[in-house]
């Protein structure tokens, strides 16, 4: 591994609970849990100061709980405690490979985490943790992705990166269509006119207002996340005009 500056200093990485699948259709995949783990622990030893928001679409999504006839506030809810679940697991296996993390969650939760607290986190990242905020903000209504910005922006991030299925953000979707194509750049304004399916809008206008560089690239590609930390790899780049 090319030991490169990195370009950014501190981030947030947002995982979808369906990275954690890996070919599995639920759950958590231990062998994905695995290596997503070691693409963090590349992070931080070359510099970079690392905090994750984690999804549970893996688990329970709010959204179709609610589609199901569980009222929507309950359902957020379910899915907040699902996160927390994803972020016990991101932490067994990053301190599994020697790598102090800690799990802060919006919801209180005293016998497996600590409570969100801002300047109790920063003080984490200072210190060579890495801190995974689990339960999004702590509100219905809210997706994770919004939790991500929010964090992103209270911890002073100089990017966010989003780890997805795909290496970037496309035209359509890359999967069901070949003839897709991959944008390099992007301006927060391009997301929110075309409706691209980066983030919701409420998470691009967040990181908009804050002037935090959105970075979506694939999960799934070894050594992905420090390659792009470095300049390297592929990647769509959403930043101001």
């Amino acid at each position: 591994m090319s030991s490169a500056e990195p370009r950014f200093k501190r981030i947030l990485l947002k995982l979808s609970g369906e990275a954690l699948m890996g070919n599995g259709s639920y759950g958590i995949d231990p062998e994905t849990l695995d290596r997503v783990t070691q693409e963090i622990k590349q992070a931080r030893d070359i510099g970079t100061e690392v905090c994750v928001v984690v999804g549970a679409g893996n688990i329970f999504r709010g959204l179709k709980g609610a589609a199901s006839g569980i009222d929507r506030a309950t359902a957020d809810y379910m899915g907040m405690l699902a996160t927390v679940m994803n972020a016990l697991a991101l932490q067994s296996a990053l301190e599994r490979i020697g790598v102090h993390t800690r799990v802060q969650s919006a919801i209180p939760m005293a016998s497996v985490s600590e409570p969100y607290i801002r300047r109790r986190a920063i003080r984490h990242l200072e210190k060579g943790r890495v801190v995974i905020f689990a339960a999004g903000t702590g509100n219905p209504f809210f997706t994770t992705d919004t939790a991500a910005a929010l964090r992103a922006a209270e911890m002073n991030c100089n990017a966010l990166l989003k780890g997805t299925q795909v290496d970037g953000v496309y035209n359509a979707d890359p999967k069901k269509d070949p003839s897709a194509v991959r944008y390099e750049t992007l301006t927060y304004m391009d997301v929110l006119r075309q409706d691209l399916k980066v983030m919701d809008a409420s998470a691009i206008s967040l990181s908009r207002e804050n002037n935090i560089p959105i970075v979506v690239f694939s999960i799934h590609s070894e050594n992905a996340l420090v390659n792009v930390l470095q300049g390297k790899g592929t990647c769509t780049i959403v930043s101001g005009e």
